[in-house]
This record gives structure tokens, sequence and C-alpha cells, in this order.
């Protein structure tokens, strides 16, 4: 028995010019037709697709909105089914009566991300092409947006499918002389079995550390900005985002708990967290936010540590110094709009980079953008080559890279090939999960929950 109809509204929840209610399935035309009437006449069921009609949404014998429809046939739509998407005005309540309207004639409501559930069940992508739709919605930047869209068209797949056949012909050669020990089969040699792994393990690292690389681009860092009270913390972080975030008083822990804020410096994405000024307090609110704040510290991926360059380093700047050496950190000398009596040497040792800045005057932004960009390696990431868009993507790849390593030392310490053969077995695993070829149900369902609904 087929899946029924799912629908969903496809646009935005808020007011907008336009709304749009997708309907999908195999009788998704039948359930279009009961509430949508062309002004042409005919059954949208009978169309041959591509179509769009003009006419008016109805439902128990009253007009909702005049709409447009468009009538997709199997297979050549996005899911690969029989799609109507029926587009009305954009209001928040006509879009909800229109997907009353598809429900109560026989659709079931989508799921978060089953639409493109749907395609990738029914072959028209792969789950690594799925998971870069989200990646391309999220897109912050003109990068991300590329490199999510190049995985799209399936850069990242011909990559992997190609080091999988570099793999897949070693196994196929085993196991032919694993099985068949007494046939005359042309036995592949040590040399070549090594020179296959090692090329499909150097591709699969490229494109590990492409990911690395662009992660401030097309994921986000986690961040912290960190420093102890009155140093400008507050005042960085609105720097940042461009408005008045974070509230900026000289009153010592005004700053309470975490503040929270995915922002754009150029074209890197940081996820930022503003925390309470670090500091020994009796005050029992403002010490549950410094502890709050270490424990963002130790977790972040890159820590911002704001010091006061109009004033002497104090105990608490030399514990947060302290705290940030031998992580990725980046200090920030702020306040140069005033007399510094700090300088870069006192505290360059315990920071990759320093960056002096006003963050109320905004001068030393450019600056800041360009450490962050050599900091987090942005400027070496290539949009245009195969691309990861997630962890998952890279998991996979570390485990075949990790399984290749294995079936290298197994061939090198002269184990027996059907050994070699496992290890070589599990790294093809890894790369068909990746894709989608070999993942298991769970594994699909925790990619599509990820997803909005209606897409």
């Amino acid at each position: 028995m087929s899946e029924p109809a799912i629908a969903a509204i496809s646009t935005p929840h808020a007011p907008g010019g336009i709304g749009i209610i997708r309907i999908s399935g195999e009788n998704a035309l039948e359930i279009a037709d009961r509430i949508f009437e062309p002004v042409s006449g005919g059954d949208l069921s009978k169309s041959k697709g591509y179509r769009a009609y003009f006419g008016s949404v109805n439902a128990g014998g009253k007009k909702l909105d005049d709409a447009v429809c468009l009538v997709y046939k199997a297979p050549h739509s996005y899911t690969g089914e029989d799609v109507a998407e029926i587009n009305c005005h954009g209001g928040l309540y006509v879009t909800q009566q229109v997907l009353r309207a598809a429900l109560d004639a026989g659709a079931r409501p989508a799921e978060a991300g089953e639409f493109t559930k749907r395609a990738f069940l029914n072959g028209k992508i792969d789950l690594a092409q799925s998971e870069s739709v989200m990646a391309l919605i999220s897109a912050s930047g003109q990068k991300a947006a590329n490199a999510a869209l190049n995985t799209l068209d399936g850069k990242l797949s011909e990559k992997i499918e190609k080091c999988t056949e570099k793999i897949t012909g070693v196994c196929a050669s085993l196991g032919a002389w694993v099985d068949y020990p007494d046939d005359i089969i042309e036995e592949i040699t040590p040399e070549e079995m090594e020179e296959a792994f090692e090329s499909a393990k150097k591709d699969l690292e490229d494109i590990v550390s492409r990911y690395d690389s662009g992660k401030a681009l097309t994921q986000g860092v986690d961040t912290v900005i960190i420093g102890r009270p009155n140093v400008g913390k507050s005042a960085v972080m609105n720097m940042l985002t461009g408005y008045d975030r974070s509230i900026v008083t000289d009153i010592a822990g005004t700053t309470r708990d975490v503040v929270e804020e995915k922002i754009t410096v150029g074209d890197i994405v940081l996820n930022v967290a503003d925390t309470a000024g670090i500091r020994q307090t009796d005050d029992k609110v403002e010490n549950i936010g410094v502890e709050r704040a270490v424990k963002r510290l130790e977790r972040a991926e890159l820590i911002i540590s704001v010091f006061d360059s109009s004033e002497p380093l104090t105990d608490e700047d030399r514990e947060i110094m302290r705290l940030c050496k031998g992580k990725k950190s980046l200090a920030l000398l702020n306040k140069s709009d005033l007399e510094s009596v700090l300088e870069e040497k006192d505290i360059a040792e315990y920071f990759e980079t320093c960056v002096t800045v006003s963050a109320k005057t905004h001068s030393g932004e450019k600056e800041l953008e360009n450490a962050l960009r050599s900091m987090l390696c942005s400027r070496e990431f290539d949009s245009e080559s195969a691309c990861l868009t997630g962890e998952r993507q890279r998991s996979c790849c570390l485990k075949a890279i990790e399984h290749l390593d294995l079936a290298l030392n197994a061939l090198r310490s002269g184990m027996t090939y059907d050994a070699v053969n496992v290890c070589a077995d599990c790294a093809v695993d890894a790369l068909l999960e990746l894709t989608g070829k070999r993942a298991s149900a769970a594994v699909v369902d925790e990619v599509f929950s990820r997803f909005c609904v209606g897409k």
C-alpha cells in the first residue's frame, strides 16, 4: 500500500506576499482537486504536469482565497511523487486555512523534513545531498551557500563514490582470491593494494581538512567572549552584532548570565556567547554566572578574551590568561581610545594572536576580522570543491580513514588477505553510510529530524 499524501506550509510562518502549501503523494492531485478550482475548468489529476493553474481555494462550499496551483507529475518532481503546490496570499490565517482544507481533504501533516526524506527514499538525491538542503537554507554567506549548493549538485557524492570504487576494487579481488583459492585468479599485488588504499585515504583527508578550514564559513564556530568585569565584553558583543544585544554599564557585574547570538564577521559565522565577568564575588547570582562563564570557556572552540588596555593587569586577568593558554584563543586589547598602559607583549605568550580595538569607536574591526580569518583557516577554504556539510559526514570520513589505516597496517605487517579485506570492507561501509546507500533507518531518521516542517 502506498504512502498517503502529506501536506505542509513550505514558506516561513510569518506574514508575507505569498504562502505555499505543498502536497505530495500518490493521491496529491486528487486532494488538490477537492479544494482547488481552476478558472479554466478541468481536473488537476489529468494535468500533464509542469503547469500552473489560476483559480480559487475552497472549503466547505466557501472560497478561502484566489491562488495559483503548480502541478508536478511523478517522477519529475522534488519528491519523485505527484506534487501540487498551492500559492495563496501569505497571511498567517489564510495559509493555515488552506493547509487545513488539504488535511480535511485527505492529506496528513508532513513531519519535519519529510518532503526531502521522500526525495531521498525515491532516489532523487542521496543522504549527503539531502543534508546540503538544510545547509543551503541556513547559509549565512556566499561561500557557505556555494559549498552547500555544490554538495546538492553531487560534487561530494561523486568524490566519495570514486574513493569507494578504489577500495571496492581491491575488496573484489581479495574476495575472489579468498572464496576461490583453488581457481586460477590473477592475484592483486600488495603494491597495488597499498596504492589504492593510500590514494583513497589521501582524498578523504583532503575532504576532511576542507571541512575543518571552512567550518567558520559553513557551520559557525562556538565562540565565547571572556574577561573580568568592566573590560568591555558586552561592548565587544554589541560591536560584533552591530546593535545593542548586551547591556553596557560602568557597574561591575552587569552581565550575570550567558547572552548568545549567531553573528557574521565578514563571511565568518560565530556562535557567540557573552559571559559574566570572571572574578571572586560574594553575590550568589553573579557567582552562578561566573561558573557558567568558566564552563563555556572550557568547551568553546574559540575564545575571545577581552582586556582593558587602559589599566594594568589584575589577578583576574592573569587567571583568565592561564585558562586560555593552549587553547584556540584571541586577546582583544579593548579601549584603544584611551591612553594605553597595557602592551601586547604582556599577554602575547598566552594567546594565538592579539588585536587592539575600541568597542566604543569600532576601531580595529577590520584587524579583528583578518585575525579571525587567519586563526580559523577560512582563507584556505575552497567552496567550489567537494565539501562536507556536517559532523555526521565528517565522522563517516574519519571512520573510513581509520579502517584504511588498519588495512594498510595489516598489509604491511604480513597479515592474511582476509584480515586486510575485513578492514577495507569496514572503510567501504563508512562511506556508504555517508551517502545513505547503507545507512540504518535510525541514521536516516536522525538526519531528517533536524529539518524544518515543509522541507
